[in-house]
């Protein structure tokens, strides 16, 4: 077990999350949810009837990491691509609601901007999902425009958070200028030391992670990699070694799920505990996750206080139904209940 993070502590950090410029790169999405009462069985196929009742739209991947962001206080700045449709402007809409800018969009007319549809039931089951995407990596101008956006708005920038997905926003050169960013400590006039550069990944992409900060796949993402069942606690800290030999990154967070996280680094080894509450909806608590976990680096937390700080973050936003926001007033009170 890790220490604990004192009320005190995690007060203190989430208050320096204030302005905290943050730039986030990688795969931008719209979730629209289509809700409705299942009704009866369908004569033509034994599939449910849904009766329309109301549609919903809420960011997600990339998009709902900046959101996550600015819900926490920080100050995103976010790069990823669109295509040239209604799902394109309706994300536009939903980020200028949030006051988040849009000016570090790339559009790519051929691909679809990534848009999952979910048809669910008024008890939030879902019943079906149809995604409108294009998996295969940027290249060409595409790929050189979101480089130059990525050299454009990382300067400055106290952490550097990619989102992948692979819906075609993150490449090789893509990190590498991120990298390149990352090493270079000073470019931020409070930064002395490289900046932090975190990875919420994909296994097929994981050589391109070489250099970063923290890498935090998942239960099943980690499995994936290091060709290991994690069962216990033993099996974590053997996976997170592994882990991290494998995508030559400094640090890697393992998130478990009902069995809470596994942090993985040179200077400590240990299990986060999942916060107890009841469970709505996981869809997005990664990037909530994600979210946190760079407010946090970038204010000066350790990996540890970080990753308690994301693991109560995710505990409040699994009671949420689709991809949500925490505010910095739950978090903190999160940390004082706890107390």
């Amino acid at each position: 077990m890790l220490p604990s993070l004192s009320a005190a502590r995690a007060s203190d950090l989430i208050a320096r999350f204030d302005r905290l410029p943050i730039l986030v790169v990688g795969d931008v999405m719209l979730d629209r949810f289509i809700v409705g009462r299942v009704t009866r069985i369908s004569p033509e196929a034994p599939v449910p009837v849904v009766q329309f009742q109301s549609e919903y739209l809420r960011l997600g991947g990339a998009a709902n990491v900046a959101h996550n962001i600015a819900a926490l206080g920080g100050r995103p700045s976010l790069v990823g691509i669109v295509g040239a449709d209604a799902a394109a402007r309706k994300v536009r809409e939903q980020l200028a609601a949030a006051g988040l800018s849009v000016d570090g969009f790339v559009e790519d007319r051929e691909r679809p901007t990534t848009e999952k549809v979910r048809i669910v039931t008024e008890r939030h089951q879902q019943v079906a999902r149809v995604d409108y995407e294009r998996e295969a990596d940027a290249s060409g101008d595409v790929e050189r425009a979101i480089v130059e956006q990525v050299t454009r708005l990382g300067h400055g920038a106290r952490a550097l958070m990619v989102s992948d997905y692979l819906k075609g926003a993150i490449t090789r050169p893509v990190i590498d200028a991120l990298l390149s960013i990352s090493r270079v400590p000073g470019r931020s006039s409070v930064a002395i030391r490289p900046i932090p550069l975190l990875v919420d990944p994909k296994i097929p992409h994981l050589d391109f992670y070489a250099g970063a900060t923290l890498v935090t796949p998942n239960h099943h993402e980690a499995e994936a990699a290091t060709h290991r069942r994690i069962r216990t606690d033993d099996d974590a800290r053997e996976a997170g070694r592994d882990f991290r030999k494998r995508a030559q990154c400094a640090a890697a967070l393992i998130t478990r799920g009902e069995h809470g996280m596994w942090v993985s680094e040179e200077r400590a080894e240990g299990s986060l505990p999942a916060v107890g509450r009841e469970v709505a909806d996981v869809t997005g608590a990664g990037d909530t996750v994600a979210a946190t976990l760079a407010l946090a680096l970038a204010a000066g937390a350790t990996l540890t206080e970080a990753a308690a700080l994301a693991n109560h973050a995710a505990g409040i936003v699994v009671g949420k139904f689709g991809p949500a926001t925490v505010s910095r007033e739950e978090l903190l009170a999160a940390f004082t209940i706890a107390s």
